[in-house]
């Protein structure tokens, strides 16, 4: 018998389409199950969840250059190596190397005839475990210009599948990234659903046929929540044509509704606040139970 946890990614293939405000009243609704942030790029859950950290762990990825200033003679080979521009020279006649520009390639290192460059692992950020009024919560904060986000979103799932164990938690609600990128393919690789929330737009369409394709080769249960869908109604039933022409299933249709706004600038979840479209949200939740 398979005793993993239900995980359920919340992901769609271009941002601003209201995913992490769905992922944050769904989690609001189930009120028993660990919360992922894997949109580590832009992780926002924090603003309407309000974790309270209890762990912070440091997250290196890849290697940085560093000059011993000791050791530099200022020869300015490193300089002239690196295609990334990312070697400056400094005023007493030596060399540094900007860290936004270092690609950690590691041939200023090899080339240095005195042996002056270190290349430790790269500090780009920290991940956090966290209690919110939802449940717990695992998240990150990636340092600016940082990359490697496809492995930080790894972790942060492995750490959540963690936390469920522990916790004898069955359900995991994750935030994704958008698009269909690495961190995309990283934070749905091996869960069991994806809901994709779309918008009644053709752009719309467009991303949600390429969210689905990467859906199905990973062969994983794909829902679609078409938000906002009252304001194009043609191109609604577009999108459940399209679903149904890619064997996925229209499971929510969340309304226009201008008080979202209010809600998130109060810090709330949709579901939170008296307003129309928190039941559309609630709807679909019933219907994801059971599915």
């Amino acid at each position: 018998m398979d005793n993993r946890p239900r995980e359920i990614v919340v992901i769609s293939g271009k941002g601003g389409t209201g995913k992490t405000s769905i992922s944050a009243s769904l989690a609001y609704l189930s009120q028993d199950c660990i919360v992922a942030d894997c949109d580590v790029d832009a992780a926002d859950l924090y603003l309407l969840l309000k974790p309270i950290s209890i762990e912070r762990q440091d997250f290196y990825s890849g290697h940085i250059a560093e000059i011993n200033q000791e050791k530099c003679a200022g020869c300015g080979i490193c300089k002239d190596l690196c295609r990334f521009d990312a070697i400056k020279a400094n005023n007493n006649a030596k060399f540094s190397v900007e860290p936004s520009s270092c690609e950690g390639c590691k041939v200023c290192v090899e080339f240095c005839p005195e042996k002056a460059i270190d290349f430790p692992e790269r500090l780009c950020g920290e991940w956090m475990k966290s209690e919110t009024r939802v449940g717990f919560m695992v998240h990150a904060k990636l340092g600016i210009a940082a990359e490697n986000s496809g492995k930080l979103v790894a972790l942060i799932r492995s750490e959540a599948k963690k936390l469920a164990q522990e916790k004898d938690k069955k359900l995991i609600i994750i935030d994704g990234p958008p698009g269909i990128g690495c961190p995309v393919i990283a934070s749905i690789t091996g869960a069991t659903d994806v809901l994709v929330v779309t918008e009644p737009t053709l752009s719309g369409i467009h991303d949600l046929e390429r969210v689905l394709s990467l859906a199905n080769h990973f062969r994983i249960k794909p829902y679609i929540c078409i938000n906002k869908f009252d304001l194009n109604l043609d191109m609604s039933e577009k999108i459940e044509s399209v679903a149904k022409e890619l064997g996925a299933k229209v499971i929510g249709k969340i309304r226009y509704d201008k008080l979202v706004t209010k809600a998130q600038i109060e810090a709330k979840t949709i579901v939170e606040s008296n307003i129309p479209s928190a039941q559309d949200i609630i709807d679909m939740w019933e219907r994801l139970k059971v599915n």
